[in-house]
C-alpha cells in the first residue's frame, strides 16, 4: 500500500516524455488488440487446440520427441516457419502445445525460433526492401540458428533430456481414432485461414503482380477457406450439419452486415472472424457425439487463458519503455530513440550487442520489423546491427519471454534468450563486416 501510494503521489505528469510513454503503451495496446488478438491469436489457440487434442501424443514423439531421428526433427522444425505468417506471440500457443505433448527441448526451441523468423513472406519483403544480400543473409541466419540453438539447449539439458528418452523408450501409442490425412486435412484448413486472415498488402507501387492481384480477394479466399473448415467439421468431426449451417449464415451475414455499416476496412473483417469463432466454439462445446470436440475448444480456452494475460503485461511494459510504431505511427517510449539510434551505429561489438538486446524486448507484429529497420538505417544504423535486429527481433519479445517462462521455467528461457542475442550479435558483426 505504501509502495502504490508513493507511486501515485509522484508520478511525473509534467514530464513530457513520461505522458508520451503513455500515450505510447495506450497506442500499442489498442493496435495489438484491434490488429492481432482477433485474427492472429484467437486462430493460433484452435490450431493449438488441434495439437493437444487430435494430434496423437506419439505423432508429436515420433516426429519432435527426444528419440525422433535428429536430421528429421531438427529439418521439420527449422524450416516450419515458413508455412507460418506468425510473430513472436502468435507462435506461442503452437509451442506450448508440442512441447507439452512431449516434443523434444531442441526440436521444441529448434521450433519456437523459426516459427516467426523464416515466414516467406517476411524474407521476400527482407528481400525486396532491404536488398538481396540482406535477404539471403536473415534467410540462412535464421535457419542455422533455430538448428543450432536447439542443439546447444539439448546439449546443455541433456540430462532432462536423457530422462525424457528413456521415459520415451517404451512409449506405445494408442490407435489412432482417425486417419492421419483427415487430421491434417482439418490442421492445414485452419493454418491457412490464419494465413489468409493476415495476408499483408503488397508495395504500392507492385499493383500489376499476382501477389496483389490474390490480395485483393483475400476475404474471399479465408471465406472458402472456412467453407473447407466448415465441411470439416461435419464430415471429420462428426458434428450436426444443421449446427454448422447455422454458424455458416450467422458468419455470412455478420460480414455482409460489417460491410456494410462499418467503413473501415480494417475493422470489418473482425466481425465475421469473432461470429465465426464463437460459432465454432457453441457447436463444438454441445456437440454430444464426440467429447474430443469439446475439449478441443477447453484446450484452446486453456492456452487462452495461460498467455493472454502474461501477454498483456508485457505489451503495456514494451510500449512503455520502448514506445509504439506500426502503419507510419512512431510515439517513443520512456527510452529515448535518439538513444537506441546513438548506440547502433557502425559495426562494433557494442552496436551489434545493442541491436540484438533491443531487439530482443521489443514487440515486433509480422512483417513489421522491415520497415522499422529501413527507419532505422537511414537514420545511421549500421548494416550488422541491423542483421542483429532482423534475427533477434521478430522471434522474442518481453510478452514472449514471460510466456516461454511460464512454460519452460526461469532457467530455460534465460539460456534461450541469450543464445539468441550471442548469436544475432555474432552475425551482425560477421555480416557488417563483409557489407
Amino acid at each position: 500500500m505504501v509502495l502504490l501510494f508513493g507511486l501515485i503521489f509522484f508520478l511525473p505528469i509534467s514530464s513530457e516524455r513520461f505522458m508520451t510513454a503513455i500515450t505510447a503503451t495506450l497506442d500499442l495496446s489498442k493496435w495489438y488488440a484491434q490488429e492481432h488478438v482477433i485474427l492472429c491469436l484467437l486462430p493460433a489457440f484452435f490450431i493449438a487446440g488441434v495439437i493437444a487434442v487430435f494430434i496423437s501424443q506419439g505423432s508429436v514423439i515420433r516426429y519432435f520427441g527426444a528419440n525422433a531421428n535428429r536430421w528429421l526433427s531438427y529439418s521439420v522444425a527449422s524450416v516450419s516457419g515458413a508455412i507460418l505468417a506468425v510473430c513472436s506471440c502468435t507462435i506461442l500457443p503452437l509451442f506450448t502445445s508440442i512441447y507439452k505433448r512431449g516434443a523434444g527441448l531442441g526440436p521444441a526451441v529448434a521450433f519456437l525460433y523459426s516459427g516467426p523468423a523464416i515466414s516467406i513472406l517476411s524474407i521476400i519483403l527482407t528481400w525486396s526492401i532491404l536488398g538481396t544480400e540482406m535477404g539471403i543473409a536473415r534467410m540462412i541466419g535464421a535457419v542455422l540458428f533455430s538448428v543450432m540453438i536447439g542443439l546447444v539447449m539439448a546439449f546443455i539439458y541433456r540430462k532432462e533430456e536423457k530422462a525424457k528418452q528413456e521415459e520415451q523408450m517404451n512409449f506405445e501409442a494408442p490407435p489412432a481414432k482417425r486417419p492421419v490425412w483427415q487430421t491434417m486435412f482439418h490442421f492445414f484448413t485452419l493454418v491457412l485461414i490464419l494465413v489468409a486472415a493476415n495476408w499483408g498488402a503488397p508495395a504500392s507501387g507492385d499493383t500489376a503482380s499476382v501477389w496483389f492481384y490474390l490480395f485483393s480477394y483475400k476475404w474471399y479466399i479465408t471465406g472458402f477457406l472456412s467453407l473447407m473448415l466448415a465441411w470439416s467439421l461435419i464430415k471429420i468431426l462428426k458434428i450436426k450439419w444443421q449446427w454448422v449451417l447455422l454458424g455458416v449464415v450467422a458468419t455470412a451475414l455478420s460480414a455482409l452486415l460489417a460491410g456494410h455499416f462499418i467503413p473501415d476496412p480494417k475493422l470489418a473483417p473482425m466481425v465475421p472472424m469473432v461470429v465465426g469463432i464463437a460459432a465454432l466454439a457453441v457447436v463444438t462445446l454441445f456437440d454430444r457425439n464426440d467429447e474430443e470436440n469439446r475439449e478441443w475448444t477447453l484446450s484452446a480456452w486453456g492456452f487462452a487463458k495461460q498467455i493472454m494475460p502474461l501477454l498483456a503485461i508485457g505489451v503495456v511494459t514494451a510500449g512503455f519503455l520502448l514506445g509504439s510504431t506500426h502503419d507510419n505511427v512512431a510515439i517513443p517510449g520512456v527510452v529515448p530513440n535518439e538513444w537506441i539510434e546513438w548506440a547502433v551505429g557502425g559495426n562494433s561489438l557494442f552496436s551489434n550487442f545493442f541491436a540484438s538486446f533491443t531487439g530482443a524486448f521489443m514487440y515486433f507484429a509480422t512483417l513489421t520489423e522491415v520497415p522499422i529497420v529501413q527507419g532505422l538505417l537511414s537514420s545511421g544504423m549500421g548494416k550488422g546491427p541491423a542483421l542483429a535486429l532482423l534475427l533477434a527481433g521478430p522471434s522474442l519479445s518481453l510478452p514472449n519471454m514471460l510466456v516461454i517462462r511460464g512454460v519452460m521455467g526461469t532457467r530455460k528461457t534465460l539460456v534461450y534468450v541469450v543464445l539468441v542475442m550471442i548469436m544475432a550479435t555474432f552475425s551482425g558483426m560477421v555480416y557488417g563486416t563483409f557489407f
